[in-house]
């Protein structure tokens, strides 16, 4: 069954009906959470041990998608995906995550969604994790502006002081507050639109070490960005407003402060998604004490699946698993690693209570936000994104993407077309068994193929069975990354 609606015989009619009536431009609040599991939050994993009351509270009041991927299974590449419409594998970075001092991941004259919606007269604010590349100002050293600044490059002196280049600001947001990168990755310093709150004269460990701002912890960060993002919308007198809240939790370092800790009875991760759920709590209730609720499409959703550093050990020993019924971690090509929770709830559009089945990816924002206002997305822009509305109207009798193409931490791909899967690899592509370049691996298939409504839990590679599907797919991806898109268009 595709969808728990009736469809419509005047679908088309009924969605240029629909268009028509959304000329009032909704608002659109975008949390992203990090490193949070598909099995973490109990709308979508009845089995969960976890408490997320204001989660389930909105997906009770939205829409539940059950087959929503991120464009990869870390971090970086999903968010350069969300903001562009694009898959990262397109840009230089064929593998892993940049780094907080790496310079810009987004192309000078790419358009990303921040910078359409401010064209089409929105107030665009971001708030939390960056993780995109800065144009870090030098003071001296043998590097010029643009070249990787890793703290490796002893030679780097980097001006704290000066602003710094092509962050948010640059690509369409009114104003940013956050920090560049990981939560353990330096410098451990606030960024405010493109300054440094401070000077990072201290240093801290939070697995790296690197500069910091005196007064700069772990656990407060957490708490300031939802503070932060509470402000933005009070400052949100006219409508209407884009927020891209891009929360460092329950990424490591797992800080969860006093009031949770303790509080789940399983771990100090359990305790940090209670926080992160309490933090979107507080941000819905922004938008209903400000009166902007039912105006606002809200969306949530995880940058990939949770990380083995959430002591997934000790939580399966509890009965949680953060994965859900899925197989692997984050970093993985396996559905672990990048099919995600993801709600939209949208008041008098999205039919409260619903679950849409529907195959989606976190790529697909740029397009949806097009449908919506009504505008066409450029040609040369958002070559990957797909349109949710028919999805979110409750509306669709068809898939709105052809396929979806997923990528792991080492850069392996696989394709995902209806129930089958195709993974372009002997092992995992991340850090589940069986681990890339272990032993056992070389006496593997070269592909894995799986059919997922058979087979949920990835158990057994039908590559031998089905090599005209395998054909198919591999073809597939081969068009997508020859022609630079996989969205229909020139």
């Amino acid at each position: 069954m595709r969808k728990t609606f009736i469809f419509s015989a005047i679908l088309i009619s009924a969605i240029l009906s629909d268009r028509n009536a959304l000329a009032e431009r909704p608002n659109i609040v975008y949390i992203l959470a990090d490193d949070l599991g598909y099995g973490d939050v109990r709308a979508f994993n009845a089995e969960s041990k976890i408490a997320t009351p204001n989660l389930d509270r909105l997906a009770a009041s939205g829409m539940i998608f059950r087959d929503a991927h991120s464009g990869s299974a870390v971090c970086t590449p999903t968010r350069y995906g969300i903001l562009t419409g694009r898959y990262a594998w397109r840009t230089r970075l064929k593998q892993g995550v940049l780094g907080g001092y790496s310079p810009p991941l987004i192309e000078p004259n790419r358009l990303t969604v921040a910078a359409f919606l401010k064209s089409q007269g929105y107030n665009t604010g971001a708030i939390g994790k960056w993780h995109l590349g800065l144009g870090w100002p030098l003071k001296k050293g043998d590097v010029k502006p643009g070249d990787d600044v890793e703290p490796k490059n002893k030679n780097v002196n980097i001006a704290y002081d000066q602003p710094i280049a092509n962050g948010p600001t640059t690509y369409g947001f009114d104003e940013f507050f956050g920090i560049s990168a990981s939560l353990d990755m330096p410098p451990y310093i606030f960024i405010k639109n493109d300054r440094c709150v401070g000077l990072p004269t201290a240093e801290r460990t939070y697995i790296r070490k690197g500069p910091a701002a005196p007064d700069f912890e772990a656990e407060n960060v957490l708490p300031t960005l939802t503070k932060e993002a509470i402000a933005f919308l009070d400052r949100q007198a006219k409508s209407p407003f884009f927020l891209y809240v891009a929360l460092a939790s329950p990424h490591t370092p797992i800080v969860p402060t006093a009031p949770f800790k303790g509080k789940s009875g399983l771990n100090d991760y359990a305790d940090f998604v209670m926080q992160t759920d309490d933090a979107v709590g507080q941000i819905l209730s922004a938008l209903t004490k400000n009166g902007q609720e039912g105006s606002t499409l809200v969306i949530f959703t995880s940058d990939n699946g949770c990380a083995p550093s959430a002591g997934y050990p000790a939580l399966l020993k509890k009965g949680h698993n953060p994965s859900g019924p899925w197989r692997g971690t984050k970093a993985d090509a396996f559905e672990g690693g990048h099919r995600i929770p993801f709600i939209a709830r949208w008041p008098g559009k999205v039919p409260p209570g619903s679950k849409c089945d529907d195959t989606i990816c976190l790529v697909d924002l740029f397009a949806t936000c097009s449908e919506i206002l009504g505008v066409a997305t450029p040609e040369n822009a958002a070559e990957d994104s797909a349109s949710l509305l028919p999805d979110l109207l409750g509306k669709s009798n068809q898939l709105a993407r052809e396929a979806t193409v997923h990528h792991s931490v080492n850069g392996s791909f696989a394709i995902r077309q209806g129930d089958w899967k195709l993974i372009l690899c002997a092992d995992s592509g991340g850090w589940s068994e069986p681990r890339p370049g272990r032993k056992e691996v070389a006496n593997l298939p070269k592909v894995q193929l799986y059919n997922l409504k058979n087979d949920p839990g990835e158990t057994k590679n039908l590559q031998g069975d089905q090599p005209e599907v395998v054909a198919r797919l591999t073809a597939l991806l081969e068009r997508y990354k020859s022609e630079g898109r996989s969205r229909p268009g020139k």
